[in-house]
This record gives structure tokens, sequence and C-alpha cells, in this order.
């Protein structure tokens, strides 16, 4: 969807210009040239940015930043102001708009800047849509699970989050770690601040400061402006450092420097920046087995694990299953507008299933069955191949137990006739000790 901007400037070559340019990169415009026009667009319109001068025709431009931050809080505001009225700017800013430019201006360091400040305003939307998902679907309460594995959790979660140490969620992948680190940051102290998610694995290695840490301008080719990284967004909330074991050595060292004394550099900077940050972190590796095999700093390790959460695989609490797959087939129902149902022998087979994918792989499973089913009812067969195949398997592999079993004891009842009872010749014949012929005849519960 076309972002929507807000343009109020009374030059009007200016405006023109201003107006074009960023048509041309695809924003939909909506200029006017009286502050007084601005203010009735405001109350009746849904920018997504604003762009004002300061000083206008009507209201001026710090009347239009207080409308705004009162109709539209999440709406950045830019200021543009003359060389001499600077200082209106600065005040501008600390009664929260987002950036000033002085005029006159390159258009590309304008389009650079609506860019950053549509940018953050999309991470603040994002921050609040999950929130609402999370109340929604997983407010403490409502994370899944009734086994006491997973109760075990619950009780350290509701500790943890009342604290504002640094966590260690260990687990295998698909067990949910992203869904805890987002339920211990909302209900923490911080909860109506950002939680900032980074997948470690997912960033490349070139890349991956510059994302964490952000950039001063001309630090390197093509850095047009200075760019905040995510432990800037984070700033007074939560980082959530997913997959954290494969983060290279050196950015390692950068992140143990912010646990220790809350500070980073940017790329091209020579001054510390001071960040009030929870960190949470995350992975699916043995750090100790990293740390020995030198892929892992130690004293990041001991930092890190201030307290550990360890989430259980889904296949040693599979008492859980049911009420998982009700969650789920709810939210998919809902979401495709259908009414469809798993039948009891499918959730026999889902229970009987090892979920080497844990809860990922199952929520997959209901989402694929639910859009792919034929009539309201699942069954064994609707549910995906590998499944019923691995079903399959053990049931053949049960069977030829079992006819392995019957045999033996055939063989058995066969050599104890022969020797009359004698269980001393029995065993000899039979190659194996009294003792195990004992426990065989006990085992096939053999009354001879």
């Amino acid at each position: 969807m076309s972002k929507s901007i807000l343009v109020v400037e009374d030059e009007k070559i200016l405006r023109i210009s201003l107006t074009d340019a960023l048509k041309t990169e695809g924003y939909t415009v909506f200029p006017v040239a009286d502050g007084n026009e601005a203010l009735v667009a405001l109350a009746e319109g849904d920018f997504s940015l604003v762009i004002t001068d300061i000083r206008l025709p009507g209201a001026s431009g710090v009347d239009i930043l207080r409308k705004s931050l009162t109709e539209a809080p999440l709406t950045p505001v830019i200021m543009m102001t003359a060389y001499g009225s600077i200082k209106d700017a600065v005040s501008a800013i600390r009664s929260g708009a987002f950036d000033y430019i002085t005029k006159p201006f390159d258009l590309d360091e304008m389009l650079v800047t609506v860019a950053k400040a549509l940018e953050i305003q999309c991470i603040a939307e994002e921050n609040i849509r999950l929130k609402k998902e999370l109340s929604s679907y997983y407010g403490a309460p409502n994370i899944i699970g009734e086994s006491k594995a997973m109760q075990a959790v619950f009780a350290l979660l509701g500790k943890v989050s009342r604290t504002a140490s640094t966590v260690l969620i260990l687990g295998e992948s698909g067990t949910g770690k992203e869904l805890i680190a987002s339920n211990i940051h909302y209900q923490s102290a911080r909860k109506d601040k950002p939680i900032i998610r980074v997948n470690c694995a997912a960033l490349p290695t070139e890349l991956i400061e510059s994302e964490l840490f952000g950039y001063e301008k001309g630090a390197f080719t093509g850095a047009g402006a200075r760019k905040p990284g995510r432990f800037d967004l984070a700033d007074g909330g939560t980082i959530f450092l997913d997959e954290i074991g494969d983060l290279p050595l050196l950015t390692q060292t950068k992140i143990l420097r912010v646990l220790e004394d809350r500070t980073f550099e940017r790329l091209g900077s020579t001054g510390s920046v001071k960040v009030d940050v929870r960190i949470i972190a995350a992975t699916n590796k043995d750090l100790v087995e990293e740390v020995k095999a030198g892929k892992f700093r130690e004293d990041l390790y001991y930092r890190l694990n201030v307290i550990p959460l360890v989430l259980p695989p889904l296949r040693t609490r599979k008492e859980d299953i049911p009420l998982l797959l009700y969650a789920f087939t709810r939210r998919f129902n809902d979401q495709m507008g259908t009414n469809v149902v798993f039948a009891p022998e499918a959730v026999g087979v889902l229970m009987n299933y090892a979920f080497p994918g844990n809860v990922r792989e199952l929520l997959n499973i209901v989402e694929r069955s639910i859009a792919l089913a034929n009539d309201k009812t699942i069954r064994p067969a609707d549910l995906p191949a590998h499944i019923t195949k691995t079903r399959q398997e053990k049931t053949s592999l049960s069977s030829l137990q079992e006819i392995i079993a019957e045999a033996e004891q055939i063989h058995l009842i066969k050599i104890l006739k022969l020797t009359k009872g004698n269980r001393s010749r029995a065993a000899e014949i039979l190659g194996i000790s009294r003792k195990t012929l004992w426990e065989k005849i006990n085992l096939h519960r053999l009354d001879l």
C-alpha cells in the first residue's frame, strides 16, 4: 500500500518540486500551502508522514506538529526551516518532531530522511500489531500447555518477567523461543516500549554490525545519512537476539560490551552511544560445546546465561498436543472462515508422531490440513504423507516383533516338551544360560 504524505509549504516552487519528487518514489502526496488547511487535513485524513515548514500563513508548523501528535502520535513529522530558524527546529524536535531539514536542501537528502522516518514508523506500527496479537493469542495465561514441563516453564516465566535480568532461552527449533521472549517483554515493566526481534542467523555477515548498531553518514560507500541500528530502536525496551550462536566472534565482542556497560559505537563514529535495553537471547545450539570449539566467547556465554530458560520439545510433552491442536484449529478456522475438525483417529496419529519440527511443525500441519480439507472432518488419510508413512512403518515393525515373539514362544514350548520340563537340558539345547531360559519362560508366561 502506498504511503501517504502531507506536505505543508507556502513556497509554490518548493511545494511542487517536493511533491513531484515524492510521487516519483511511489508515495501518495497531499500538498497544502496554508497552516490552517493542514490542520483540517490532519483532522480528516490519515497520513503516514507529515512534512511541514515551521513558518507558514495561518497556523504555524509547531501548531501542525502538536495537532499531529494529538491526532496520530505514531505519524512522524519532519520540519523544514530556514538556516536562521534552526533554534525553532531544535525546539520542535524536543517537542516530538522526528527530524528537521534546513533550506535550501537537496531533494535526495529529503528523500533519505523520509525513508528513514517511514521505516521507523513501520516498526512502531508492527510492534503495536504484534502486541495486540500477543494479547489475543499469547497472553501469559494463554501460552498453551498443561504438562509438568510447561508448568515449570510458566513458573520461571512469571519470575523472570518481573526482573530486568538477561535471559537465555534454550531449546530446539520450533519450540516457541520467540513467543516466550515476547511474553517476557509484555509482562515486564518495559511492555509499553518496543521489542525488536533480530534473527542473527538470517543477517549477512557483512551487514550484521550495521544492522545491530547502525552507522553514521559517510561510514561507507552508499551511507548517505545516519541510520539507526536495532539497539537504537530498542532503547527503553527489549531486544531479542534469536540464534545468537550464529554471530561472528567480532560481533559477539560488541554484544558483550553492551551487556557490560550499555554502550556501543555506530559504524563510522568515534563516540559511544548509551542505550537502555534488556537483552533476551535464544539459540538451539549447545553453547557450552560452541565455547569448547572456540566458536562462542566464554565470557559472553556467562553474561547471557544469567537466567537460562529451557523449552521442552513437543515429543516430551505429548499430553499438550490435543490442547495445541484445538487452539490452532480454532485460529485457522477463524482465519479461513471454515468449520473443520480433526477426527479422533487423526488426533491419535498425531499423538504418535515424534514432531521433529516441534510446535511450529504442528502449527503448519494444522494450517495445511484445514486449507486442503475436502470436507469438515480431517482423517488420517488427510494428514501429510510423511506422518502416515511413519505410522505405517511403526505398525509394520510392531507386527514383525509380534511374529518373532510368537515364534520364540512356540520354539520354547517345543524344546521344553522334548526335555520333559528339564530346564537345564533345554537351556543346553537352546544354547543359553539357565537364567536366560527362566527369564524367557516368565516373559512368555509359560505354565510348564
